[in-house]
């Protein structure tokens, strides 16, 4: 028996959003019930004529603003982390930091795929900038995030959640409130509600 308790299932046909061709996108919604985290809606939309593929984690529970910390190590990147569309997520002694934007998805993965998320992000970054410096920097970044994936060194794995719907599911986590001069600079993802 799974962890995750599958509560509804909706299924239906649709417009693709990309292409605009109408009928032939399949998007799904299930109800999840996530052990130590509570109800979420998994959506996915995914297009058979051009691909477009869009996956996305809602939690229906609106909790307190809170901070999740957990310290990275071999041990604990199989540990399940729990994004929420609304979460900044960051490894201070890498330097790296992922804040929400009005296209912020939600997402069920563990400390390695939030690793690996991480990477992606660093060669995309790699791709763009030519310039020495952030070429530099952006290997250094690189060979960090790689070295923690195979299980070498140690760093800190911190969530900021403003309404408290992600969760890093470890005995090992630190849960704490966001101070309230953090949360006042905390992005939400949501652009009505940001100062820009």
């Amino acid at each position: 028996m799974s962890e995750e308790e599958t509560v509804e299932i909706n299924e239906m046909v649709i417009k693709c959003p990309a292409c605009g061709v109408d009928g032939i996108a399949t998007s799904i919604m299930k109800e999840i019930e996530i052990p130590h985290f509570g109800k979420v809606l998994e959506t996915t939309i995914q297009c058979k004529k051009c691909g477009f593929k869009h996956s996305d984690v809602i939690s229906l529970e609106q909790n307190e603003p809170a901070k999740y910390t957990l310290k990275i190590s071999e041990e604990t990147l199989s540990v399940r982390v729990v994004r929420s569309q609304s979460a900044t997520v960051s490894i201070p002694e890498i330097g790296v930091k992922v804040e929400p934007g009005p296209k912020s998805e939600g997402y069920v993965t563990n400390v390695e795929g939030m690793l690996t998320r991480f990477e992606g992000a660093v060669i995309k970054a790699l791709n763009l900038f030519d310039d020495e410096v952030s070429q530099t920097n952006a290997k250094n970044t690189l060979s960090q995030i790689r070295e923690l994936i195979k299980g070498n060194g140690t760093a800190t794995l911190i969530i900021d959640d403003p309404f408290g719907q992600s969760n890093i599911v470890s005995d090992d986590v630190v849960i704490s409130e966001i101070p309230e001069e953090e949360l006042k600079h905390l992005k939400t993802g949501f652009s009505h509600i940001e100062d820009n």
